[in-house]
């Protein structure tokens, strides 16, 4: 298989109005779905990406009221990335401290200039100038020349290097590009967006503890079914466990744990946010997997708004 690079990514938080409010009003992304965890109906599954929710804009969450703060370490994904065009950092970090976020530090990393921040769940995200072939989406306060373009990259930090890069090379494509002390970049071949995974190697790291503020999963693209059919045989032959394909309404999954312990899937592009709802009003319905629709009413009356005073 070689993927394009990130499809999504999904993530924890603890409080699903908070983070509805810092992904949309904060960082300008459209919630493009709003439905539920396929295993936890009582809980949302949200979306948020560019307008269209195309393949490597998307970030995910399961929002778990009350969740208790995880903590990053070994086997996890530890930052998550966006583009942003080339000058727009200074404006990206007045925007941040005048609404109170965190900010971690703006180093530069391989000759881009880099943005790194915490969500309200203390999450890294980080923003990277880099030119990108998505067009922006943005609240109206935020530029068009300014707006998030789609993902830059993930970051895992590993106790170990060699497994977890044959497992990007070997399975998904990726091409080793260099290094920066000890972060190892990886970048999917091709001219799409989301291309490239860092990886962070600190032999002496703590494993991480999932919870609100962590990441779950990285999702990778397959172009279609038959791809992700053969990149699930080739990881079953070799010895790697790996799921049975899951059909998740907006694309189809398989799941498997690299050898460093991160939960990578693959996902196919199609059918996309668009299935079941006209992309002029993407995100703005609940809906519901269909083995659940008979249980809207009780669903419903359980999930907080996410707009409006709490």
């Amino acid at each position: 298989m070689i993927t394009q690079g990130l499809h999504h990514v999904t993530a924890i938080a603890s409080d699903a109005r908070w983070n509805h409010d810092f992904y949309t009003q904060a960082l300008g992304q459209r919630l493009v779905k709003k439905t539920v965890n396929f295993d936890d109906p009582g809980s949302y599954h949200t979306y948020f990406g560019d307008e269209s929710g195309l393949p490597g804009t998307i970030i995910t969450f399961f929002p778990w009221p009350g969740a208790s703060r995880g903590r990053s370490g070994a086997g996890n994904v530890v930052a998550t990335a966006y583009n942003v065009p080339a000058g727009s950092i200074g404006f990206w970090t007045t925007r941040l401290v005048d609404k109170g976020v965190r900010i971690l530090n703006d180093e530069p990393r391989f000759g881009a200039r880099v943005l790194s921040f915490e969500d309200p769940d203390g999450m890294v995200i980080e923003l990277i100038e880099h030119a990108s072939v998505v067009a922006p989406y943005a609240a109206k306060d935020i530029p068009s020349e300014r707006a998030i373009r789609g993902f830059h990259s993930v970051t895992l930090l590993e106790r170990s290097l060699d497994a977890t890069a044959e497992v990007l090379m070997e399975k998904l494509g990726y091409v080793a590009k260099g290094s920066e002390g000890n972060r190892h970049r990886f970048v999917a071949p091709g001219e799409a967006h989301g291309q490239i995974v860092d990886v962070l190697i600190d032999a002496k790291a703590g494993r991480g503890m999932p919870g609100a503020g962590t990441v779950h999963h990285v999702a990778y693209r397959a172009k279609d079914d038959p791809e992700q059919q053969a990149a699930q045989a080739d990881l079953q032959n070799s010895g790697l466990h790996v799921s049975p394909i899951m059909d998740r309404n907006y694309f189809h999954s398989i799941y498997f744990r690299e050898p460093g312990g991160v939960l990578f899937e693959i996902a196919t592009d199609a059918p996309g946010m668009a299935i079941d709802e006209p992309l002029d009003s993407l995100g703005e319905a609940l809906k519901l997997p269909a083995q659940y629709e008979k249980h809207r009413k009780d669903i419903e009356a359980a999930l907080p708004p996410l707009v409006g005073a709490k």
